[in-house]
Order: structure tokens, then sequence, then C-alpha cells
């Protein structure tokens, strides 16, 4: 069981809409749509199936009913990948809006749901957007039995003494061997090699092929051989455009492809209510952090997707507006991030691989910005208490 199981089953059960299901390239999204149906043989639909496809080219409006369901009184299915259909919106509005009484519906793929389409139909209000992300420490250590905490309760958390048991190995674990389901539970380094090959032709070759107009795959291979050296700094577009030899306009593309397709994601400077911060530049992050060399670059990745996974879960389920950046201004004083809700800073944290005494720019910006919480979170080191706490990963990791 995953985290997300409770407020899918809520929107399909309870508030009777279609819940969307969106996420990386092999990070469990089949594993959990098909564990949400009755019988995980009956009701699962996959767009890249040939026999899947041509039943709903067939017959669009009934390819669902069976005989084996026609007596249920709601009948559920899951729609895998349907997004590269190209009239997927219509075809779904359509279908909801005829059997809203009889369907739930589940979708899942691995692009952004929400906004792969433009133009059409609107399905608005008639679904709940889901994200899953690679596993958490929080998720590893739960086990499948423990929702994600809520923001009261992550502070709740933060002020409480004590190490988690199990959270240093594993973190170490996630550290190695990623949070995608396969390596991490395999642990096995040669396994992650085959599957990160793997990944990689299905998201750089199949995915961006079929979704995009972009031809020039070769490049897109060189800009990815880039990116993680790159992690951790503000990325200069025009320095990727020199090195590639291509213009501004598409890297900017790529990168906004290879983002939609959850292979990266990009962090942009806060500004809020501080003077001379920056407002252009952002930072990009891997969701497969193993793949940057630099120690300190990658354990600030793994913080980012602890955060980010964070960040998306209380915007899934209604518990504010969240969204998080980084800070950084002119005099080149940087926090790695912030989170903010309804655009007023309620997280500040900072990445060491070591330090026992607060960053100065992270106290400089926890006096400025006035967060609920301001962290400095060590990879290794003791608990400091004070107005900027440090605590180590495990501890702080462990609640997400």
């Amino acid at each position: 069981m995953r985290y997300l199981t409770g407020p899918i089953e809520e929107t399909l059960s309870t508030e009777r809409k279609m819940a969307f299901v969106c996420g990386p390239r092999q990070v469990g999204k089949t594993t959990l749509a098909r564990g949400l149906l009755a019988k995980a043989d009956r009701g699962y639909f996959n767009w890249d199936v040939d026999g899947h496809r041509r039943m709903i080219l067939r017959d669009p409006d009934g390819f669902w009913a069976t005989g084996s369901n026609l007596g249920e009184k709601r009948t559920r299915i899951v729609l895998d990948e349907i997004h590269k259909y190209p009239r997927w919106k219509r075809f779904l509005k359509g279908l909801f809006d005829a059997h809203r009484d009889a369907l739930e519906v589940l979708v899942t793929g691995s692009g952004r749901l929400d906004v792969y389409q433009k133009g059409g139909d609107s399905l608005l209000g008639r679904y709940d957007l889901f994200h899953l992300h690679p596993f958490t420490l929080g998720q590893l250590l739960a086990q499948g039995k423990q929702a994600v905490l809520s923001p009261s309760e992550l502070g709740q958390r933060i002020e409480a003494p004590g190490a988690v048991p199990g959270a240093a190995e594993g973190l170490d674990l996630i550290e190695r061997f990623t949070g995608f389901p396969e390596p991490l539970f395999a642990a096995q380094e040669q396994r992650m090699q085959r599957w990160r090959r793997s990944r990689r032709q299905l998201v750089l070759r199949e995915d961006l092929r079929d979704l995009s107009r972009i031809r020039d795959l070769g490049l897109v291979d060189q800009l990815v051989a880039l990116l993680p050296e790159r992690i951790g700094s503000p990325l200069s577009l025009n320095a990727l455009r020199e090195d590639l030899q291509v213009a501004f306009d598409t890297v900017k593309g790529w990168l906004a492809a290879l983002e939609r397709l959850y292979f990266l994601f990009e962090l942009r400077p806060f500004s809020g209510r501080l003077a001379r911060t920056l407002r252009r530049e952002g930072k990009v992050y891997l969701f497969d952090h193993t793949e940057i060399e630099d120690p300190g670059a990658r354990f600030e990745n793994l913080v980012a997707l602890h955060l980010l996974k964070l960040v998306d879960f209380w915007n899934d389920v209604g518990y504010g507006d969240f969204a998080l950046w980084y800070v950084r201004d002119k005099e080149k004083r940087e926090v790695d991030f912030l989170v903010s809700d309804r655009r007023k800073p309620f997280l500040l944290v900072e990445a060491k691989l070591s330090d026992g005494q607060p960053s100065p720019a992270l106290r400089y910006f926890a006096e400025r910005l006035s967060p609920r919480w301001a962290i400095q979170v060590v990879r290794r080191g003791d608990p400091r208490l004070g107005p900027v706490r440090v605590l180590p990963a495990e501890r702080f990791l462990a609640w997400m």
C-alpha cells in the first residue's frame, strides 16, 4: 500500500470523481492502480497494449462493460497511459459524463496529466490529481502503514527529540539505490545500473519521441549527460546552449519536455518581500539522484526529492497552496530550499554534508523571511537547538 491509497479511494468512492495519478516512469503507478482494483486482472486497460487500444477505439462508450461486471453497482477501471491518445481529454469527459453513476475511473500516466494537452474540452471539476513520487525515507520506514504527515504534524515531529529507529540504515539504502521500487528493493549495484539504462531509454527515446515533436534525441542525450554536474547551482541556459550549439529556445523546450515527463524538476527563486533577490535562473534536480557524482550535490538533490513529495501531497489533499523554491540574492547569499504556503514562508531548509553551525545565509534569510522553521539538514552530524536548528538527515527526512 502506498501513501496515496486513502486519498484516491476517497476521490473515487466518496467524491465520485475521476482520480488522475501521475509521476515518473517506473515509480509504481501501475502497481498502485492494480492494487486498487477489486480484481487485478479485471478492469485494467493500457493504451500501450494493442488489444486494449483496439477495444477502446472500437467501442469508446462500452469497452469497459463485460459480462462479469454488469451486475456490479459501480465498476472501477484503470486507464494507463491514456494521455498518449490524441483525444484523451474529450474521450474521458464523454465517458465520465455518460457513466459517472456506474464507473469509477482511475487514470495513470508518466506525463503531466493536467497540462499535457492544450485546447479541447475541459475536465475541470471532474477529477482530482495526485502525484506519486519515489520512496522517501518516511515511506520506507512506514512500510505502507503510515499516511503522510500534515504541516502541523510535521512541526510536532521536528520539535520532538530523539533518533528514529532504522532511519540511518534506510537513508543509506535510498541514497545508494534511489527511491524507485525496483532498484531500491533489489539493493544490487548491477541491477540498478541495468534499471537506470532501461529507464533512460524509455524516457528519452520512447516517451520523448511519442509525446513531443523533438527529433534531435542524440542532442537531448547530451543535454541529460551535462545536467548532473550542474545540480545545486542556478542553471545557465546560455551555457548549455553554447555547449550543445543549439538555440536558447531549443534548450528551454527540451528541459520543459523532460520536466513534463518527470525526468527532472525545476525550482524557481523566491522573491516575496525580499529586495535584491534573483528572479530568473532556476535550479534543476533529477528524480534519480544516483546519477550525480558530487556527494554534496547528490545529498541536496535527495533532500529536494523529499521536500517536493511533501509539497505535492499537501497540495493534492488540500492542506494549502504550497510551493517549493530556493532563495538567492545578488550578493550570492543562498539557501537551498524554501517551502511556502500561499507565498508566505513556511519552512527554510539548507542541506549540508556536515556542519554543526547554521550557515550565515540561512541565519540571514531566516531573520528576513520569518518562516515557521529554519533548519539546516546535515548528512552527518549532531542536532543543535536554537532559532535556526541543525538536524541530522535521518531524523528530519524520516517524517516525509
